[in-house]
């Protein structure tokens, strides 16, 4: 059938790379894509989540909790994917973050985050504790990010639209783990998507890895010493691949490239670069990916630990600068009580309204989540991320949980809340079954009938959920459930 859609300069360098394997390469291209979900281990096993899923599952071998799928089970039309219960993703695409051993407590940094597929997988190993940054340098797909990162319930992350360098100021030596999967000329999406073809042409791999050195060299200076980083491309070619990390092992020699465990599909990296890891198309389910492991050299630390100097100073920095920011309670002085105005009686009352919601939600954070540990601001109130330095000058989409709105005598919780609270976290729930169909009218942003008994209270707040897993929240009143699905979230 030959591949006449295919650039010419391409074709001839895979010849070059691959010799007698180019006629299976070719051949891969006329199989039928592969369609793959990871399984958000922050809500649910693996194990569990075969049980309930209604899918054509089949495991990815290299890939803990990932699945292949058939195109006809439509997961992202599945009130399990509104759940926040799973990812939609790539097979190979899922490897880096598969690889780089993320633990709870620790630091990470996403450095080129959006959509979110890899940055969702290092936030679930967190596990809620330690700090997850997702950056990604355009606003518009960092709205995309941010809510991938809403719906998978991670609440301890900051979401930034920072460049490199600027980031590099404010994070000195700071990261435990850092994954940078780099913007590149995307070799390896030729068989999903025909525009990355189009877009394609022979010096392209050249620009983006001028690109590529800028972005791989902040992000090393970001890493604590003993701290690792996973660099990785859906590409195949060098230079953006083995040459790129040759490249940063001669501008930082304090790197050292690690061996990355074997797995099945896994191939070694060209050019004496044999401990990088190529992932070809025609050798696993997937669409290709380049990846190489690589550690700072230095003192090792951990988590609670120090990290050297920077990093230190760093945080420092931040404790000056959030001295005496206002939180939802305000210290204040001896004597200070006789000399209230109104905007104290206010704080008092936001206090109180805060703190009678959230005696009935459980969720494990970092900080606690208590009224005196939130931030008020125009009303809006959040849990902000822990281990944060100071961070002024890095636009950012959130820092921490999104928790609600004060208004009048009231709080409103949000969706995001709603995502971050695992089974059995709030006192009145309406759990419907995947089956109900009042799932649907739900996530399409209707009003739906309850029968008496359904939920715990008769009137007021309820989490929805599916199977045991929370979609969001409604106010019920007289038998109706009024909705509060997040708008921009609906089922279309």
């Amino acid at each position: 059938m030959g591949l006449p859609h295919l650039p010419v300069e391409f074709t001839e360098r895979m010849r070059r790379i691959l010799g007698e394997e180019y006629g299976a390469f070719e051949k891969s291209y006329e199989e039928v894509r592969k369609y793959g979900l990871r399984v958000n281990t922050k809500k649910i096993s693996p194990e569990e989540f075969e049980r309930i899923a209604p899918f054509h599952l089949t495991p990815i071998p290299w890939i803990p909790g990932g699945y292949y799928y058939l195109e006809e089970d439509a997961p992202a039309r599945h009130p399990f994917y509104y759940a926040g219960l799973y990812y939609l993703q790539e097979p190979s695409a899922m490897t880096p973050a598969s690889i780089l051993d993320v633990e709870p407590g620790e630091r990470v940094l996403d450095l080129c985050a959006a959509p979110g597929g890899k940055a969702t997988a290092l936030g679930a190993k967190l596990q809620g504790r330690g700090l997850l940054v997702a950056n990604d340098i355009s606003a518009s797909r960092c709205r995309a990010l941010l809510k991938n990162i809403e719906v998978f319930g991670i609440p301890n992350s900051f979401v930034s639209n920072g460049v490199p360098a600027r980031l590099e100021e404010r994070f000195p030596e700071f990261f435990d783990k850092i994954l940078v999967d780099a913007p590149c000329s995307g070799e390896g999406m030729f068989r999903k998507d025909s525009d990355t073809i189009r877009a394609w042409y022979p010096e392209k791999p050249g620009e983006c890895a001028k690109i590529q050195k800028d972005i791989v060299l902040r992000a090393a200076d970001m890493l604590r010493p003993g701290g690792t980083m996973l660099y990785s491309t859906c590409t195949f070619a060098p230079e953006e691949n083995e040459e790129l990390v040759r490249y940063l092992l001669e501008q930082r020699p304090r790197m050292r490239l690690e061996t990355i465990p074997y797995r099945e599909g896994f191939s070694q990296g060209l050019e004496g670069m044999e401990q990088c890891v190529r992932l070809w198309p025609h050798k696993m389910g997937g669409e290709g990916h380049f990846m190489a492991l690589l550690r700072k050299q230095g003192i090792e630390g951990n988590a609670c630990g120090r990290f050297g100097d920077r990093a230190d100073k760093a945080l420092e920095g931040n404790e000056r600068a959030n001295k005496g920011r206002k939180r939802g309670k305000v210290r204040r002085t001896p004597g200070d009580e006789r000399n209230c105005s109104g905007k104290g009686q206010e704080e008092r009352q936001q206090q109180a309204i805060l703190q009678e919601f959230f005696r009935e939600v459980k969720l494990q954070t970092e900080p606690e989540l208590l009224p005196k540990h939130m931030e008020i601001r125009s009303g809006q109130v959040y849990l902000a991320a822990s281990l944060l330095p100071e961070v002024s000058g890095i636009p950012f989409l959130r820092n921490g949980l999104y928790l609600g709105e004060l208004k009048k005598n009231r709080f409103e919780p949000s969706q995001s809340l709603a995502m971050a609270l695992d089974r059995g976290s709030y006192a009145s729930v309406l759990d419907l079954d995947s089956g109900d169909q009042r799932i649907f009218h739900y996530l399409r942003g209707e009003t739906i009938d309850t029968e008496p008994g359904e939920t715990a209270r008769a009137e007021g707040w309820q989490l929805v959920c599916v199977n045991g897993y929370p979609l969001g929240w409604g106010k019920l009143v007289n038998g109706l459930l009024k909705n509060k699905y997040h708008p921009g979230w609906r089922m279309a």
